[in-house]
């Protein structure tokens, strides 16, 4: 598990929005780039970020915040890598379905290219809110600190 200390800002239903606290520690590490441990805090510390939690908490508390490796490995592969197989392959077909002879054939396969790279974005999005995708990879609320 990564995990990371995180600051409460908001409560709703069962799930608490957390801020990234302070981690004084990674800030003079010459190995920050290349470190996994500030991972999911360096995520944290630019915005809120919706987590789950049975623990009951208030505004202001301190709480530890951890993500399963396994999960996080595989959302990286759901993001990156469909994607760019979308856009290979979309760009295959489109160049395999024109003829050599369309004016801006090479404009078209670009187009096609994008399009099914967004389109493929959009589904990974609309899976991923309907659950579909088999990983859950939100964060959860391990302990209070």
């Amino acid at each position: 598990m990564i995990e990371e200390l995180a600051v409460v800002v908001k409560i709703e239903n069962y799930q608490v929005w957390v801020v990234g606290g302070q981690n004084s520690a990674c800030g003079g590490c010459l190995q920050k780039a290349s470190c996994t441990t500030n991972a999911l805090g360096s995520v944290l510390k630019k915005k809120s970020v919706r987590v789950d939690t049975d623990i009951e908490l208030k505004t202001g508390d301190q709480v530890m915040v951890a993500i399963d490796e396994a999960v996080l490995l595989q959302a990286s592969l759901v993001l990156y890598l469909l994607p760019l197989i979308a856009l290979f392959t979309s760009a295959g077909v489109a160049d395999w379905l024109l003829a050599d002879n369309i004016k801006y054939a090479d404009l078209w396969i670009a187009a096609s290219a994008f399009s099914g790279f967004l389109l493929c974005l959009w589904l990974i999005n609309k899976a991923q809110n309907l659950m579909i995708l088999g990983y859950y990879a939100r964060p959860i609320v391990v302990k209070k600190i």
